[in-house]
């Protein structure tokens, strides 16, 4: 490839500067930081029940429970992430800077409520549920990567401005929905 070639890349940053002045004055911001790692607690647990049941057969009732414990906290940070978003971003979802996420994040949301229809209503055997929440989990694994990924982003400053730019910022961690 020779220089003419070449073409300067400009990454979109994540927030302007009122964005950010937004994110950092609302207490959602807080809540999403402390939601997030509860979440992902109760998902460990949650994915090795579910593992033990899927291999060994035993646990089916755990298993249940703690899946329907992972929604809930997942309705819970999908609740507050919304608003979160629209204190930032003046909107509850799909801002152009998270998009994707939340995109992913309607998947995750799906799925896991596919889960309680299919548990209440007794459309799956147990063992195809512990197979649905375990696509619900991947698809949870998914979409937190992608915000681990933006985090990572905005760690290294990889989106071309530094924070002593006052016309845009980095992005910095969302607190994971």
């Amino acid at each position: 490839m020779d220089g003419a070639d070449a073409r300067p890349t400009h990454r979109q940053p994540l927030y302007t500067f009122e964005q950010r002045r937004r994110r950092d004055a609302t207490p959602w911001t807080f809540v999403q930081g402390v939601l997030a790692p509860i979440q992902f607690a109760i998902f460990l647990i949650s994915l090795a029940l579910v593992l033990r049941y899927l291999v060994g057969g035993v646990g089916y009732g755990a298993a249940s429970v703690s899946v329907i414990v992972k929604t809930i906290a997942l309705y819970a940070i999908m609740i507050t992430g919304s608003i979160w978003e629209k204190a930032v971003f003046d909107r509850y979802l799909f801002a152009p800077a998270f998009f994707w996420e939340d995109v992913v994040s309607m998947l995750v949301l799906s799925l896991h409520t596919a889960y309680l229809a299919v548990l209440a209503f007794g459309w799956l055997d147990p063992r195809g549920q512990m197979l649905l929440a375990l696509a619900a989990y991947l698809s949870y694994v998914v979409n937190a990567g992608q915000f681990l990924y933006k985090l990572r982003l905005a760690r290294l400053g990889r989106d071309g401005h530094s924070d002593d730019d006052p016309r845009a910022i980095s992005p910095e961690w969302e607190c994971a929905r």
